[in-house]
């Protein structure tokens, strides 16, 4: 299988990380690509009309794109677990979705600032998507610290990789702070060795 992917990008992160957690890093072969959501790299757009990573091409030469699907279909290769079975897959796909709707919100911000002149930027445009980022660190504080200290799944992997972009991208503006239980389990789960070995750059 081959991954079309950035070690910047913290959807393909998920995927990295499911991948080490799952035993399957010798089945994948990662093409690094540079690409953005102005100047799309041909790698990309061929495996995913989009244009978006990550997106994970299979032996047979089909592509499979959007993380939350390539995550599902590496669990189901492995059998590993990391979705419930029965009613609690919805509680767990709710919690992944919680995650993945902060990744979003705050990587708009860094295409705010990276992508657009100064001169056409909106701080308050900017400060709309760190309130939805808010809005979901106070909900995975308040209402999944249960789910997130349970055994290892989907969800956990999505939080820790969102958390870890904050670290990344947004760390002057303190996500910590006054969310102490979302914090503590964070410091935790980012010395999994799959973290250790998915922790972004560039």
């Amino acid at each position: 299988m081959k991954l079309i992917s950035s070690t910047a990008s913290p959807f393909v992160r998920k995927v990295r990380v499911v991948l080490h957690e799952t035993g399957q890093t010798g089945d994948v072969e990662e093409i690094p690509v540079a690409t953005t959501a102005i100047n799309t790299a041909p790698e990309a757009r061929a495996a995913n009309p989009t244009g978006k990573i990550p997106a994970l091409i299979p032996d047979d030469g089909s592509a499979i794109y959007d993380s939350r699907v390539i995550t599902r279909y590496l669990d189901a290769r492995a059998q590993a677990g990391l979705y419930p079975a029965g009613d609690g897959i919805w509680r767990m796909l709710t919690l992944e979705a919680t995650a993945d709707g902060l990744l979003e919100a705050a990587v708009l911000m860094v295409y705010e600032a990276r992508l657009r002149p100064e001169a056409q930027q909106s701080p308050d445009w900017v400060e709309a998507q760190w309130g939805k980022v808010c809005g979901a660190l106070d909900a995975l504080n308040s209402d999944w610290i249960d789910d997130l200290n349970g055994p290892l799944s989907i969800g956990q992997i999505a939080v820790g990789c969102a958390l870890g972009y904050l670290d990344f991208r947004h760390d002057a503006r303190g996500w910590r702070t006054g969310r102490e239980p979302l914090a503590a389990w964070y410091a935790d789960f980012a010395e999994r060795p799959s973290m250790q070995a998915t922790i972004p750059a560039g």
